[in-house]
């Protein structure tokens, strides 16, 4: 079997409010474990407990995703600062 090789480079990566984004995900699978817990009986009658535990893992997902987008972004910002600084200084000198 032939080795499968691209026919184009592949695009950039699509940079977007990606804090934004996770912390918009993460309240909706919260806001639907909640939704949810006043009918934790009628769930649980069909076997369907998942679906509310589901949401609730979502949610902590969420959180851990929030934290590292967070740290990511971060660094970024610092990376686009010192890249800025040496840029500076480079012209300057």
């Amino acid at each position: 079997m032939a080795k499968w090789t691209a026919k184009h480079e592949a695009p950039a990566p699509l940079e977007g409010p990606v804090v934004a984004t996770v912390t918009g995900g993460t309240i909706i699978w919260f806001a639907m474990f909640v939704v949810q817990l006043p009918f934790y009986g009628w769930f649980a009658d069909r076997d369907l407990l998942w679906w509310v535990w589901c949401c609730a893992a979502g949610a902590f997902l969420g959180l851990i995703g929030l934290w590292y987008v967070r740290g990511r972004d971060a660094a970024l910002k610092r990376h686009a600062a010192e890249q800025a600084a040496r840029d500076a200084e480079g012209s300057a000198g």
